[in-house]
């Protein structure tokens, strides 16, 4: 979860030139505003400055510091349709990554923002770095995508043609067993949303696969694709691991996040449901066979959703979930997190936050999936208490079940090593096989 402030959350530039007695610092943008700045290099004595200072998917522009003033300021590259995800300078040439549908597009440029070339990428997933020196004839950049361990390749700048440099090497694991295919769903409200599927090639999509849904819809965060090694766990046994691209997140802007905020928060809901509706009608899977799992926002997510539609549902995994949504501001970081959610502060914020608080919309004798919800004892983020008083609610009320809570010790919000963490997954995976009946082969 972000720890994004309730204040400003831009910043000022300054700059001091290292070959003159004046030591002091200039301003170039001399206010601290909304807008966020970022000096990506110096280039003929001017300041290439990625910004999102009129333009909420980022644009870059070269600032003279002889001329600091906005009016002065020379567009190189224009805001586009898809959000600015990272740039970078290198052999005198400027990378720009767009998210293009969560995925990456990378554009090669000479410094003045003229398009060159598209870099190839290996296949739809998620690719970062190109960054280097002025003099470099090559540089090297990762990709990664859900069945893609990450791998660096190196990039020729002369010919634009990537090589392989080094992967990451997992045995008995061959890519080419599993397919990843991206398809887009019609939410509530008519909006287009995307989402991923992966699994074994071959499997024969009849309604009656194992199927983990997975979701986080918040704080302007992108679930892009990458690479989990212990998710093939769950791929090897015939599940399909289906991952949502909800509004709340970064996936198409800041448009596309503030749509899943305060007042908004229910399209995020929306949007998840709509997911299982679209796997089940598509019949990739089932309500006995289907499972979901979110965590921090995430488990929020599942929380509210299995109130709002437990009979869509056949198990739940809710991770260090924020539940209490009328109290959470008052622990710990809590305060923090108004941007996205609003406060009970605040009357239509509190009807709001009121009409999905996990806590607060637990129906008493319904029946619910299978739910594990999980904390530590020292998550000072989200802290535990939101998951003690979710679990002995669901626990009193609801029928169905079961519903079982994982303490961690000495932990934190999220496993604090790597045995942890393997415990942890070992538990939830149990917990998913059980409970959908999924009799693991060896």
């Amino acid at each position: 979860m972000s720890d994004r402030g309730s204040g400003k959350k831009g910043n000022a530039l300054f700059y001091r030139a290292t070959d003159s007695a004046d030591r002091s610092f200039k301003p170039l943008v001399p206010e601290i505003t909304e807008d966020q700045y970022d000096v990506l290099d110096d280039v003929d004595g001017g300041f290439l400055v990625r910004t999102n200072h009129g333009a909420p998917n980022d644009r870059i522009v070269l600032i003279d510091p002889s001329q600091p003033a906005e009016a002065h300021w020379k567009q190189v590259v224009a805001e586009q349709p898809e959000p600015l995800a990272s740039a970078a300078t290198a052999g005198r040439r400027l990378f720009t990554i767009y998210l293009k549908d969560v995925t990456s597009r990378v554009i090669e440029r000479d410094l003045d923002g003229k398009v060159l070339s598209e870099v190839a990428l290996p296949a739809l997933g998620t690719a970062g770095g190109f960054r280097g020196l002025r003099d470099d004839t090559q540089i090297f950049y990762t990709f990664t995508s859900f069945t893609f361990p990450p791998t660096i390749y190196r990039y020729d700048l002369a010919g634009g043609k990537s090589t392989l440099f080094r992967t990451a090497q997992i045995p008995d694991f061959d890519p080419a067993d599993y397919v990843t295919r991206q398809v887009f769903y019609t939410s509530k409200d008519g909006t287009r949303v995307p989402m991923f599927l992966v699994h074994k090639k071959g499997l024969a999509m009849d309604g009656n696969n194992p199927t983990l849904l997975y979701g986080y819809g918040g704080f302007d965060i992108t679930l892009a694709p990458s690479f989990n090694s212990l998710r093939l766990a769950l791929l090897e046994q015939g599940f399909v691991y289906a991952q949502a691209n909800l509004r709340g997140g970064g996936e198409y802007g800041e448009t596309w996040h503030e749509a899943g905020t305060k007042l908004h928060k229910q399209n995020v809901f929306d949007d998840f449901i709509a997911a299982a509706e679209w796997l089940i009608d598509n019949k990739i899977t089932s309500p006995k066979w289907l499972a979901i799992q979110g965590g921090s926002n995430g488990g929020l997510l599942v929380g509210a959703v299995l109130n709002q539609r437990p009979e869509l549902f056949k198990a739940a995994v809710a991770q260090v979930g924020v539940m209490d949504m009328l109290r959470y501001q008052k622990f710990t970081i809590g305060w923090n997190w108004r941007p996205d959610y609003g406060s009970s502060d605040d009357a239509k914020e509190f009807n709001a936050l009121y009409a999905y608080s996990p806590l607060h919309n637990v129906r008493a004798g319904v029946a619910y999936p299978a739910t594990l919800i999980t904390t530590a004892d020292h998550d000072d983020r989200v802290v535990p208490g939101h998951s003690f008083k979710y679990a002995a609610t669901m626990q009193a009320n609801v029928a169905g079940g079961p519903v079982l809570i994982r303490i961690d010790t000495n932990s934190g919000h999220g496993a604090s090593s790597v045995s942890k963490v393997l415990d942890e997954v070992a538990d939830m995976h149990s917990f998913l096989f059980f409970n959908l009946g999924v009799s693991p082969k060896r």
